[in-house]
């Protein structure tokens, strides 16, 4: 009888305990973010430090801290390396206890994370890596993407080109997951709209020397020569094509992915009437422009913000506004993300929309042209808005997506 008691006993205590875990994990109000990027190299400027700047200020607008909350912010310098990435990565979610990583410009490096981040159930937040491929193929129920991707890009500038009589076309790719993404969804807008791609040529990333590559695009004869990289590689091939005549021969160049820390490098007299597609601009309305010269007065070089550093600011306030509707951190990256995905987004810089299930976030994309120096009323004034895309045309349709998350 004494035996019996004693297990009884037992049994009642490991229940009890059982019972007290739950609501003291359910108040668990410690995160830890990790903003991984380019801090150094050719996409340091569309993200980099100021990407960290816009992290912060999505932590201090939700108000969480003064409610009590930790909230710890980690950076680290990818290199444009899968491997090194997935190395600082690692570290952070074994050792520093990451529950979040942010941003990731570089499809190469966020594809990687992306497997991480399922196999070890913490969050990719993507605001920085264009591939299509990671709310299609590649999507799992870890990772969402706010910010913009391939599709949208081809069906913005790829179809606005075409349909405006560019119908022949020649790529020059960055040759890595990311330019081989564009190529491909921008080649297959192309040839929807009656128009054929002549060839292409695959460039290294963070590359000098354009000259070889741009006198194949040239000596294609293709009316448009379209430009499937970023960053520097972007900038630099648009001021080598300038020295080779090739605008002024004719050719058109479709700058396929352009920032607007891209167009303040290049100049408006070598920018301009370059048309590109995004899904942020800091002068689109009053609460860009609000957000935005907060943002400046806070960034290295008093920059305004690119697309993707917008991006990251949303897509951690909605994250933020998850983990408080859960009342605490559940250190639980699938069963946050499906929070998200509950929620309605609501922010000042994209306004509302759904996170599908993909992981895709609905926002609508704008088609601008860079403006002529003499248009120009101010530093930072660049864009002038062509056509605004709708959030269903700018992102791929759920019927025609392979996401595996949409075949159960």
């Amino acid at each position: 009888m004494t035996n019996k008691l004693a297990r009884y006993s037992t049994a009642l205590i490991m229940l009890a305990g059982v019972g007290l875990a739950g609501p003291a994990l359910a108040q668990d109000k410690t995160v830890k973010i990790g903003v991984l990027n380019d801090m150094s190299s050719l996409y340091a400027d569309i993200g980099g430090p100021n990407s960290v700047v816009a992290v912060k200020m999505a932590i201090e607008d939700s108000g969480l801290t003064k409610k009590g909350w930790k909230i710890d912010v980690l950076s680290g310098d990818h290199q444009n390396k899968p491997d090194v990435g997935v190395n600082i990565a690692r570290q952070w979610i074994d050792t520093e206890k990451v529950d979040a990583i942010a941003d990731t410009p570089n499809s190469g490096v966020a594809l990687a994370i992306n497997n991480l981040a399922k196999e070890k159930n913490i969050i990719l937040l993507n605001s920085g890596a264009a591939t299509a491929d990671l709310t299609g193929k590649a999507c799992t129920p870890n990772t969402v993407s706010f910010t913009y991707d391939t599709y949208m890009l081809a069906n913005g500038t790829g179809k606005a080109l075409t349909k405006a009589g560019g119908d022949s076309w020649f790529f020059l790719t960055a040759d890595y997951a990311f330019g081989h993404a564009l190529e491909r969804d921008t080649s297959a807008v192309v040839t929807a709209n009656g128009g054929k791609v002549l060839g292409g040529v695959k460039a290294p990333i963070n590359t000098a020397d354009f000259s070889s590559f741009l006198l194949q695009a040239q000596a294609s004869k293709a009316k448009v020569i379209g430009l499937a990289n970023a960053g520097g590689d972007t900038t630099n091939s648009i001021k080598q094509a300038a020295e080779f005549g090739i605008v002024a021969g004719g050719q058109k160049l479709a700058a396929l992915l352009l920032f607007i820390n891209d167009v303040h490098a290049l100049g408006l007299k070598t920018a301009q009437g370059l048309t590109f597609t995004e899904s942020f601009y800091w002068d689109l309305n009053d609460k860009t422009r609000e957000w935005s010269k907060r943002f400046s007065q806070l960034a290295s070089k008093n920059a305004m913000p690119s697309m993707t550093q917008a991006g990251n600011y949303a897509m951690i306030l909605h994250y933020l506004k998850a983990l408080e509707a859960l009342g605490g951190n559940p250190h639980d990256g699938a069963k946050v993300v499906a929070k998200m995905k509950e929620l309605p987004t609501d922010d000042p810089l994209f306004g509302k929309g759904p996170l599908r299930a993909d992981g895709r976030r609905l926002i609508p994309a704008y088609l601008f042209e860079v403006k002529k120096p003499a248009e120009s009323k101010g530093p930072w004034d660049y864009y002038k808005l062509i056509a605004t895309i709708s959030p269903e045309d700018a992102a791929k349709p759920l019927e025609s997506s392979d996401c595996p998350l949409l075949k159960k």
